[in-house]
């Protein structure tokens, strides 16, 4: 049995390294992509759409039409939760003066990562091998679509300074309920302080797409961060506040605790309330004092979209690549040239993959190790210790 590396793969027969990156807006609370794509109807044309969809069908690998597409791979909007972030909230993660403090900051760093989703639409799904490598100030991110089926992503960052990395490796899992889609994500996030000898285990929430009564979308679910070195834990729950068979209410609320773990009582710290999309606040049980954890604001507010510096440097593999056509298509509402460009991108995926089969190869992942556990759980690590800098940056606001 032959092993074939990761540049093998289909985006190896989609793009060349001189091809031109299309890159878009990030979501972000003000403006964006939304108002530019939106159609007329757009409520009634999602539900027409799965109509003839059975509920607890697993939608991992539903073709959508190129109309419900965002110019853009899921690579790069994991990517855009890590390296846009106008308030800087993962650095803070290192610059705590205790564990505590450092707990409340990574806390805050997750809630930065939730960003604004757009009814009606959804990226691209990656195709495998596809790559995304992004630099923004000291920070260097680079993702890999490690799997197809099931789809895995895995994601490794680090900063210059040796502060802070991220390891990642997760599968979005989407199911149709009848009346909603409800997509959960499987696998594990790590936030590492290396300096401190910290780790810190980072859930993130579910994406809650409502069809029936009222076509609405929104994060749900709770959210746990865990440091077992300090034995501090937080818990937060995304939910729908005051609402009535669905209806009404806010869908942007964010509640929960910091609570010691390791303590028999699980003595609570801190309370946290608020919206994710505005501001939320911590409070010190003991003392009553009130402060902001997270401002959106200062953080998802008018972000920056990523430029090409090294034209050069661009990997074939990369999903501002591989996708550029199809980006292209969309964003000036071709979509009969958008949709046949899709096809061809996914179709020499299906391609090369069946070629490999005919010839026994097992395709290997180019950045990360990829393995299951005896569980059955994905693992995914990074074959170099830190991230190089990237051909695509995010530009200085300064």
């Amino acid at each position: 049995m032959v092993e074939s590396e990761g540049d093998t793969s289909a985006v190896a027969a989609t793009a060349t390294a001189t091809a031109t990156a299309v890159l878009t807006a990030p979501l972000s609370l003000e403006g964006g992509l939304a108002a530019e794509l939106r159609p007329a109807n757009l409520a009634q044309r999602v539900i027409s759409l799965f109509g003839n969809v059975r509920p607890g069908a697993d939608l991992s690998h539903f073709q959508l039409p190129a109309t419900f597409n965002l110019p853009k791979s899921q690579l790069q909007l994991y990517g855009e939760g890590v390296y846009c972030d106008g308030g800087d909230y993962l650095n803070r993660c290192a610059l705590g003066k205790d564990s505590l403090e450092r707990l409340t900051a990574v806390v805050a760093w997750s809630i930065s990562t939730t960003r604004p989703p757009i009814f009606g639409f959804a990226p691209y799904n990656p195709v495998l091998g596809e790559t995304h490598h992004v630099s923004s100030g000291s920070l260097h991110v680079l993702l890999e679509q490690v799997s197809h089926r099931p789809p895995v992503s895995a994601l490794h960052a680090t900063d210059d300074g040796g502060n802070v990395e991220l390891l990642w490796c997760q599968s979005p899992v989407p199911k149709f309920n009848g009346t909603c889609i409800e997509a959960t994500v499987d696998g594990w996030r790590q936030v590492k302080l290396p300096k401190l000898n910290e780790t810190y285990e980072v859930d993130c929430p579910n994406l809650l797409i409502r069809l029936l009564p009222a076509p609405s979308i929104e994060w749900s679910g709770t959210v746990r961060v865990v440091c077992k070195d300090s034995g501090l834990e937080a818990e937060l729950s995304y939910h729908r506040s005051n609402s009535f068979l669905g209806m009404g209410g806010d869908g942007r609320c964010v509640k929960g605790k910091v609570f010691r773990s390791s303590s028999e009582s699980q003595e609570t710290l801190y309370e946290i309330d608020g919206h994710w999309d505005r501001t939320v606040s911590l409070k010190d049980v003991q003392s009553g004092e009130v402060s902001v954890l997270y401002d959106a604001k200062l953080a998802i507010a008018n972000l920056i979209t990523p430029e090409v510096k090294d034209q050069e440097g661009l990997s074939p593999s990369e999903s501002a690549v591989v996708w550029r056509e199809v980006s292209e298509a969309i964003l000036i509402k071709d979509w009969e040239k958008a949709s046949e460009a899709k096809r061809q991108v996914e179709g020499d995926a299906r391609k090369l993959d069946k070629e490999r089969n005919e010839k026994g190869e097992v395709w290997m992942p180019k950045h990360f190790s990829l393995s299951r556990d005896k569980d059955g759980n994905w693992e995914c690590w990074p074959l170099e210790k830190s991230v190089h800098p990237a051909p695509i940056i995010v530009p200085s606001s300064s």
